[in-house]
């Protein structure tokens, strides 16, 4: 029976036992990421109570987000277009993730680079997206107090603004933490850091974190642009 305990709960280096078979900084990672999954739920939960109690005075996304925010091409009624392409810009990112991580796991850090690169680029083309649509809604006059987009009763939910500027913002700011991070896991592996470790461990924790924040976004995609 002890035999069988030691096989299931290996022990690490320090000569503790490794739960779930993980690292240390694994675990840590999963339990940063549950703790941040709380704050998106609030968020989350806050916008659809509020939602609820002002459904005649919500306006319609497809009014809201009908423009693609860039010169010469703002006036072409284009619904959800260009949230469409951000999404798609996101979530392609995550695969070349996935593959620096697999890349990490043969100790081939050619592969590795290979894949951060484009990963890095998403994530920066995705908030030079977020941008542009921001300072296209702010030229129409949404800010955190003001809401220019009636409902279908005629009224303006005033929170809409804040709501949307807040919970975007606060993913934004998620992806310009990834965008860092993996900037220095690239710098790191360039260096060779990792093949010295004998190990891509940090990739994978680190990919942990990328495609978190792409699930939030399919989750705020669906709050604030299908509903």
């Amino acid at each position: 029976m002890a035999n069988q305990s030691a096989l299931s709960n290996p022990i690490n280096e320090s000569g503790g036992v490794m739960p779930f078979r993980a690292s240390y900084g694994k675990l840590m990672m999963w339990y940063f990421l549950i703790s941040d999954t709380f704050t998106f739920v609030a968020f989350l939960v806050s916008y659809a109570a509020i939602r609820m109690t002002n459904l005649e005075k919500w306006p319609n996304p497809s009014q809201v987000f009908k423009s693609i925010p860039i010169h010469g091409l703002d006036n072409w009624n284009l619904p959800l277009v260009f949230v469409s392409i951000m999404t798609f810009i996101l979530i392609l990112s995550s695969v070349t993730m996935v593959r620096a991580v697999q890349e990490g796991a043969m100790m081939n850090r050619k592969g590795v680079v290979k894949y951060l690169i484009p990963t890095i680029f998403g994530g920066i083309l995705f908030l030079v997206c977020q941008y542009l649509e921001w300072t296209h809604l702010i030229h129409e006059g949404m800010t955190m107090t003001n809401n220019p987009f009636p409902g279908s009763n005629g009224d303006f939910a005033h929170q809409f603004g804040a709501l949307f500027f807040s919970i975007t913002g606060f993913h934004g700011l998620h992806v310009f933490g990834g965008v860092i991070l993996n900037t220095y896991l690239l710098l790191q592996t360039l260096k060779g850091h990792y093949d010295r470790l004998g190990h891509y461990e940090m990739v994978e924790k680190i990919g942990l974190y990328w495609h978190f924040v792409d699930l939030v976004w399919v989750y705020v995609f669906l709050a604030f642009y299908l509903m």
